[in-house]
């Protein structure tokens, strides 16, 4: 999947959904609970609320993340 250059990214384009239609690949590769685990301990960026039930992140921090992945052969 292609990134964006700019916006958000919504959970499931993150960590992936392969029940959608079409499939939705993964970004990276975790379960919703270790994503979520993660945001909280600082490992994983924070979201955004774009609205009452609207949770996204920025494009630009998950790009960063990746990097940092990337140049440190971090694990996940």
């Amino acid at each position: 999947m292609a990134l964006p250059e700019t916006g958000y990214l919504r959970l499931s384009h993150i960590i992936g959904n392969p029940k959608s239609e079409p499939p939705i690949p993964a970004i990276i590769p975790v379960s919703r609970s270790t994503w979520w685990a993660g945001v909280k301990s600082g490992k994983y960026p924070q979201p955004v609320k774009l609205g009452p039930r609207t949770t996204a992140w920025r494009y630009k921090d998950i790009q960063t993340l990746i990097d940092q992945i990337d140049n440190q052969g971090e694990s996940l």
